[in-house]
């Protein structure tokens, strides 16, 4: 068993969590204003992407010029990851490839604690990827554990690049914000993302 293999309900079953269903649970997240470089990629790449139709060119085009634009925002003390093993814990079906892995720790070669946000995509079925997502935010609660980094949120996107919907894992509560946040209001979705680092600092 691996993420991939988890469905919502299920997780909720196994790991005896709570669920809430949120409309505008970051609705008090200000925007930021994105780049010239970033508005002129997205501009670019969002037709071309949705064009090809494959997770691999939404991934490429849409979602790693958003997350890299982070972290020059927060000058590189956050690490990212991409399509990378994080294999925490294989009698729970915890393992398997993270597409995109953020780590409040500037180090780039190994993924170290503590883990804060996880991302995963999908090509055109968010909720297919909620089990996924919430799964491997687990892992990563673990992991900090594990690494005597006791992290209180966990954060986890589901994207289809042109979609974003945002989740939280705080203890063994989650929370999925109801609200699809579309590309086309990049200012939103990174001032989400931002505020997702913040969040933890402050809770650290």
């Amino acid at each position: 068993m691996a993420y991939s293999d988890f469905k919502l309900s299920e997780l909720i079953k196994t790991f005896s969590l709570t669920l809430s269903e949120t409309v505008d649970l970051f609705a008090d997240v200000n925007e930021v204003e994105c780049s010239e470089n970033l508005a002129f990629n997205l501009k670019e790449n969002i037709p071309l992407a949705v064009a090809i139709g494959t997770e691999k060119a939404r991934s490429e085009m849409i979602i790693v010029p958003i997350l890299l634009e982070m972290k020059r925002r927060l000058k590189h003390q956050i690490s990212l990851f991409s399509g990378t093993d994080f294999n925490v814990d294989f009698d729970k079906g915890l393992n398997g490839i993270c597409d995109f892995i953020i780590s409040l720790s500037p180090e780039q070669l190994f993924v170290k604690a503590p883990v804060i946000t996880l991302v995963e995509a999908k090509n055109d079925n968010i909720k297919s990827g909620l089990g996924q997502c919430v799964a491997e935010m687990i892992a990563a609660q673990l992991f900090n554990e594990r690494e005597g980094n006791d992290i209180q949120l966990i954060y986890g996107v589901v994207t289809t690049g042109e979609l974003w919907k945002f989740l939280k894992l705080e203890g063994k509560h989650v929370s999925i914000d109801l609200s699809n946040y579309p590309v086309g209001n990049a200012n939103k979705i990174l001032g989400i993302l931002l505020s997702t680092i913040q969040d933890t600092k402050i809770d650290e």
